[in-house]
C-alpha cells in the first residue's frame, strides 16, 4: 500500500472511532473559597520554545500527505486562523517522497500566513530532510514523533528503530527552529524523558494514552481484532506527564496531549506544569461532521471554563496556575510513588 493511501486510512478511521477521554480523575484541584481575582483579568497566553501562544492550545499532528487530506488541512488552517491556535502537520514524508503531495501542506500556510505552524517527521529524519519539511511550510517549529507501537502493527510499517537518537541527537543541534519530540498515543517515561534530554531535547509532548489510538486504527486497517492488552498499550497521559515533568521541570518544557479533551483535565495538565496541550481527534471530527463554526464554540466553551476553573483555584495567569495545590491519589499515586516520584509537594504547595 503507498504511503498516502496509508495516510487517507488513517483519516478515514480516525473520523469513525469513537473519541476518548483521558482519565484524570485521580489529580485533583484544590478549590478555594476567598479566590480574589476577577474572571476578567485572566490571563492565558503562554509560549512553547520561546515562541508566544495567545492561547495554551493547539491542533495537534494528525492528518498526513495524500489528495484527499487538501481540503481537510485548508479547513483545520481556517480554524486555527479564527481561533488564533497554532496548528502541527501531520507526517510530511509523503511530500518529500513525491512532490505531487507538497501542495496537501503548503495549503495551511496559504490559508493562515500569519499563523504559527509546526512541521512534521519521523524520527527516521536527517537534517536535510527536516529543512526541507520545515521549508515546505515555512514552519516556526518542527514536530519528531515517536510511533514504534504503531509501526510494528502496521502491516507495511518499520521494523528497525535503530538510529533514531543519532537522528533526534543531529536535530536537536543543527536545526535553526525549535524541535519538538512527541509520542502519537503511547505516552513517554521518564527514562526517554532523561535520555531525549540528555540529547538535547528541549521540547517534550508526551502523547499519552488515553487519545486517538492508532493501535486500534491500524488493527481497523487490517481487519483484525486485538486483545485488550494491546488495545491498552502504553502510559496514560497523567502519567505520563508527571513522569516526563520530573525530568524536565526547570531544563526544558514538557506539552500535554492524549485525550485532553475538557477543560479539567486542560486545566490540571496546566497546573501540573505542561506549557500547553495539543489536541487532534476534536477539531477534525468537530469540523468534518459540523463545520468550523462548530469548533470554534467548542473552542470558545474550553477557554470560558478554563478560565472559570483559574478563578475558582485563585489565580490569574499559568505561571501561578502551576503553583496551587493539587491531590494524586489512586493508581496514579500508587504508580508514581513506586516510581519514586513525590507527589506530596503538590498537595502543599502555595
Amino acid at each position: 500500500m503507498s504511503r498516502k493511501s496509508r495516510k487517507f486510512d488513517h483519516l478515514h478511521f480516525s473520523l469513525s472511532s469513537n473519541l476518548r477521554t483521558s482519565d484524570f480523575s485521580d489529580c485533583l484541584l484544590v478549590h478555594q473559597s476567598i479566590s480574589g481575582v476577577s474572571f476578567e483579568d485572566t490571563d492565558i497566553t503562554t509560549s512553547l520554545g520561546g515562541i508566544p501562544l495567545d492561547i495554551p492550545v493547539f491542533i495537534n499532528a494528525i492528518t498526513g500527505g495524500a489528495p484527499e487530506t487538501r481540503e481537510i488541512n485548508k479547513s483545520l488552517a481556517s480554524a486555527a486562523r479564527r481561533a488564533g491556535l497554532a496548528m502541527a502537520v501531520g507526517s510530511q514524508m509523503s511530500a518529500l517522497l513525491n512532490e505531487d503531495m507538497e501542495e496537501s501542506f503548503k495549503v495551511i500556510r496559504e490559508e493562515n500566513p500569519g499563523g504559527i505552524i509546526f512541521a512534521n517527521l519521523g524520527a527516521y529524519a536527517d537534517l536535510e530532510m527536516a529543512e526541507r519539511a520545515v521549508e515546505m511550510i515555512q514552519a516556526d517549529a518542527l514536530q519528531v514523533h515517536l510511533n514504534i507501537p504503531q509501526e510494528l502493527v502496521m502491516k507495511e510499517g518499520d521494523r528497525d528503530f535503530r538510529g533514531y537518537l543519532d537522528n533526534i541527537t543531529a536535530l536537536a543541534k543543527g536545526l535553526k527552529i525549535p524541535l519538538m519530540v512527541k509520542e502519537v498515543g503511547f505516552g513517554v517515561s521518564m527514562e526517554t524523558a532523561q535520555t531525549l534530554l540528555e540529547a538535547g531535547v528541549r521540547l517534550l509532548d508526551v502523547g499519552g494514552r488515553g487519545g486517538t489510538n492508532f493501535l486500534d486504527i491500524e488493527a481497523q486497517r487490517r481487519g483484525i481484532q486485538l486483545e485488550k492488552e494491546w488495545l491498552n498499550w502504553g502510559i496514560p497521559t497523567l502519567i505520563s506527564l508527571v513522569e516526563a515533568l520530573h525530568v524536565f521541570k526547570g531544563k526544558g518544557e514538557v506539552i500535554a496531549s492524549g485525550g485532553i479533551s475538557n477543560s479539567f483535565n486542560l486545566a490540571k495538565s496546566l497546573a501540573l506544569g505542561s506549557k500547553a496541550a495539543g489536541i487532534a481527534g476534536i477539531p477534525l471530527k468537530i469540523i468534518m461532521e459540523e463545520g468550523e463554526d462548530s469548533f470554534l464554540d467548542w473552542m470558545g466553551e474550553l477557554i470560558h471554563s478554563l478560565k472559570v476553573l483559574m478563578v475558582m483555584v485563585g489565580v490569574t495567569n499559568l505561571e501561578e496556575l502551576k503553583k496551587v495545590p493539587l491531590v494524586i491519589r489512586g493508581k496514579t499515586g500508587e504508580w508514581l510513588s513506586t516510581r519514586g516520584i513525590d507527589i506530596t509537594h503538590l498537595a502543599q504547595q502555595r
